[in-house]
């Protein structure tokens, strides 16, 4: 289904619940989710998953002897 199809049936549908209130309301509610998973950046493909891990395998790793260090080495280093 193209696009403009698809927009086309929402209008519908969205024409066929307007006036409901309650209805309008969980649509709403559903919309907020789904905006707030497509601007989620942690939200990834099974392939780029594999692919990712795939080259953390291939990488250095780093290990920490407590979780204070591994909190000073977030704190110092982790938005680089």
């Amino acid at each position: 289904m193209k696009t403009a199809d698809v927009n086309v049936q929402i209008i519908r549908d969205l024409a066929e619940i307007a006036d409901d209130e309650a209805l309008m309301k969980r649509l709403a509610k559903y919309l907020k989710k789904l905006v707030a998973k497509k601007n989620d950046p942690t939200l990834m493909t099974k392939e780029e998953f594999f692919r990712r891990i795939d080259e953390a395998k291939e990488g250095t790793s780093m290990s920490f002897e407590s979780v204070a260090e591994l909190d000073q080495y977030i704190r110092n280093y982790g938005h680089v």
